[in-house]
């Protein structure tokens, strides 16, 4: 009966191919010959399949046994797996990784960071979700998401903890053919008021009633960063967009840095967070992934000051 294949028969059957002869495989098991023998002929008569022609000096896989080997090379390999995530989730690293991550942070540094954690922690899956706003928060707030790297929003939450990670620069940009591009002399507030601005829109009803850095009264609200960075390159409005993101354009030219009255032309910081349930602080993985980002944040911010 096929319940009845124990893993015993299947490591001793890989091990029998693995090595050439039923003889190296006893060796390799620390078994006397007979036991290979047996473990084998017990799993052919269990699986109804003639898996070695014995007919020569050395046993030789057959047709069917070439095909069964894959099968049962996966489902040693799944065990095996198994009880290794098990040993380290014993040990209280977490059975996954969920993440939300601000869409404002830099795509590269998450891309990096997650390779990185691929490599450390290859048994314990990464999910990783990008959102702006409140919507970054809800998953981390309903328990979605055990770790949000976030820019601060204007609400208090108290279930929730924060650390610092570093900061992203935003710049206020616009077309060159944009009529605030036309400005010989600092852009004063209100002249801003007077064209449309673009602004990311919040998916969740955690900032209802609430702008962020709206300094027009007639906005178009947009779902993506990469929409609102289409229609800046149109010359549809203007908007602060991560310099990250609008770098190329700048030293290309399809954009332009706003020089804006009571701003600073470089841009201005936006902070980035590492926020967690505070009844539920991060585990190994996280807190490797929060250390693994800060310092890549503090790398990148040395290479744009040098």
């Amino acid at each position: 009966m096929l319940d009845g294949v124990s893993l015993d028969q299947l490591r001793t059957f890989i091990a029998a191919v693995d090595e050439g002869s039923f003889s190296a495989a006893a060796r390799r098991l620390n078994r006397v010959q007979s036991a290979v023998s047996g473990w084998v002929s017990s799993l052919e008569g269990q699986i109804g399949v003639v898996l070695f022609d014995r007919s020569g000096r050395y046993p030789k896989l057959t047709p069917e046994g070439v095909l069964l080997l894959a099968d049962a090379r996966n489902i040693v390999s799944g065990v095996d797996t198994m009880k290794a995530r098990a040993r380290l989730m014993s040990a209280g690293l977490e059975a996954e990784l969920s993440v939300v991550v601000d869409v404002f942070f830099p795509t590269a540094l998450v891309s990096a960071a997650a390779k990185a954690f691929v490599s450390r922690f290859p048994l314990t899956p990464l999910r990783l979700f990008v959102e702006g706003l409140g919507a970054g928060y809800q998953p981390v707030l309903d328990g979605r998401c055990s770790l949000g790297i976030l820019a601060p929003l204007a609400v208090e939450f108290p279930s929730l903890s924060s650390e610092s990670i570093g900061q992203v620069t935003l710049v206020t940009v616009a077309a060159p053919d944009h009529p605030l591009a036309s400005f010989k002399r600092r852009i004063p507030k209100a002249a801003l008021a007077k064209h449309v601005q673009l602004v990311l829109t919040d998916r969740s009803e955690l900032s209802a009633g609430r702008d962020f850095g709206v300094k027009s009264a007639s906005t178009w609200r947009l779902a993506d960063l990469s929409t609102k960075h289409a229609f800046l390159r149109d010359g549809v409005g203007w908007g602060n967009m991560p310099m990250h993101m609008v770098q190329s354009d700048l030293a290309s030219g399809a954009l332009i840095s706003l020089d804006v009255e009571d701003m600073l032309p470089a841009g201005f910081s936006l902070a980035m967070a590492a926020f967690h349930r505070a009844l539920d602080p991060p585990g190994p993985a996280a807190r490797w992934l929060v250390d693994d980002l800060k310092a890549r944040c503090s790398h990148d911010a040395m290479e744009l000051n040098t």
